[in-house]
């Protein structure tokens, strides 16, 4: 754990708050989820939850079948990270925060597809440079609330993706959106 040299008192409610610039490194927004942890030594630990990481091994072999099916790079993302990836960029992927672009799409409930004729494709993490060919984004709905997104692309420089690809992104965000209602 990393020590920030900031201190606050719990007010009469018991709120603490949380400083602006923690919250604008960590994007915790209002309304953003938390989750409580606490330890033998007394330490509290706050984390942002994600509904999403709770289907991590599913959404990986959901983007393993999406992949093995199309034949193109999938990726599965929750609001701040990439939680799956299938396909050569599996490891550079994984784990990594998305860019404030893909986060923008996600809020803005809004499907992506182009190719990069259209000179339209968006980076996925932050600081990426973009070198893919085609991309289709699809976001997850869950009761309401855009909690994610579907991303099926390519970086070969003759592919090009018909509604397939854009079809197979819809359902897949569709599915996930319901399995995590349930």
């Amino acid at each position: 754990m990393k020590a920030t040299g900031i201190v606050r008192r719990i007010d009469d409610l018991g709120r603490v708050v949380i400083p602006k610039e923690i919250r604008r490194t960590l994007r915790l927004r209002e309304g953003t989820p938390l989750e409580i942890f606490t330890d033998r030594e007394g330490e509290i630990i706050l984390k942002k939850y994600s509904p999403m990481i709770e289907l991590g091994v599913f959404a990986k072999q959901y983007a393993d079948a999406l992949m093995q099916t199309l034949g193109h790079c999938v990726a599965i993302s929750d609001r701040d990270q990439i939680i799956a990836a299938a396909g050569p960029v599996r490891k550079e992927l994984t784990g990594m925060a998305i860019s404030k672009t893909l986060e923008n799409l996600i809020l803005a409930r809004e499907s992506h597809g182009v190719s990069r004729d259209e000179n339209h494709c968006i980076p996925l993490i932050q600081g990426e440079e973009i070198n893919y060919s085609v991309q289709v984004i699809y976001p997850i709905i869950c009761e309401g609330d855009a909690v994610g997104s579907v991303i099926i692309f390519s970086k070969e420089q003759k592919v090009k993706f018909t509604d397939v690809e854009k079809k197979a992104a819809a359902c897949a965000a569709s599915f996930l959106g319901r399995q995590l209602e349930s």
